[in-house]
């Protein structure tokens, strides 16, 4: 059955200044959408949208926007020009770890920033977006979630626990949006290289390649690809859950390393 044509529609991605967002931003521009990105750093941003317009013609709007903070964020998309607003694609991407202890030993700033981006940022979003999606009783919000939501790991405890927020979000989204046209799906990957575990560590560069040292990992464009292929389904398809992993991983604990 044909997918859908993103020519012309407006995607959202949120996050989308490097690794998955950016991916995405470009996967999307290749397909002919229109691209709304958002992100903390601003000249990431421009630069972005320089190439992807010389690249592929792309309409880009960005703005410099913390998920964090909730009267930015509605806000900022309360304010959009009018062509901008009306969302056909919302991808929730933005989200990190930061830190590696054990819970009696973490540090609350790093746990505060986890939950306010990756639980409470996507639910501003949302309430920012998704209303206008059932009004016109149409959309696709795509949640980028982890591995981690699934299986816990030692070290991981309040990203873990974010990422479990997110699946029980999605989860709950798709109940409540039931009956409408509007699709709902989850993208769990897992080690995926990105800028992801300099970030956890702080940028510490040493440690963040350890991550990956012996095995081959996912890469930002593996789930750029399938962000897009649940976007392009019919419309009367919604692939809810996708957990994707490396073929050297198994779970979130299990990896094979050579060498």
């Amino acid at each position: 059955m044909a997918s859908i044509s993103l020519e012309n529609k407006l995607a959202f991605v949120t996050g989308a200044s490097s690794g998955i967002g950016r991916a995405c931003a470009e996967q999307f521009a290749a397909a002919g959408a229109r691209l709304l990105l958002v992100a903390r750093r601003l000249d990431r941003l421009e630069e972005l949208a320089i190439e992807l317009n010389a690249k592929y013609d792309t309409e880009v709007y960005y703005l410099e926007m913390d998920v964090r903070h909730r009267d930015l964020v509605l806000q900022t998309l309360a304010s959009l020009p009018e062509a901008w607003r009306d969302v056909d694609i919302l991808v929730n991407n933005a989200g990190l770890s930061r830190g590696f202890d054990k819970l009696h030993t973490g540090d609350i700033d790093d746990w505060e920033e986890m939950i306010d981006t990756n639980v409470k940022g996507l639910l501003y979003v949302s309430r920012a977006i998704v209303p206008a999606m059932v009004e016109r009783d149409a959309g696709h919000i795509i949640n980028i979630g982890s591995i981690a939501g699934r299986h816990a790991y030692p070290g991981g405890n309040v990203y873990c626990a974010s990422k479990a927020a997110v699946r029980a979000l999605s989860q709950g989204l798709k109940l409540d949006l039931l009956g409408t046209q509007i699709r709902v799906s989850e993208i769990d990957p897992g080690l995926v290289e990105t800028e992801f575990s300099d970030v956890r560590f702080h940028g510490d560069r040493d440690r963040a390649k350890q991550t990956y040292d012996g095995l081959t990992p996912l890469y930002a464009d593996d789930i750029a690809d399938l962000v897009l292929f649940c976007a392009t389904r019919p419309v009367h398809v919604n692939l809810s859950e996708m957990l994707v992993v490396p073929t050297d991983q198994a779970t979130a604990t299990h990896v094979s390393r050579r060498g």
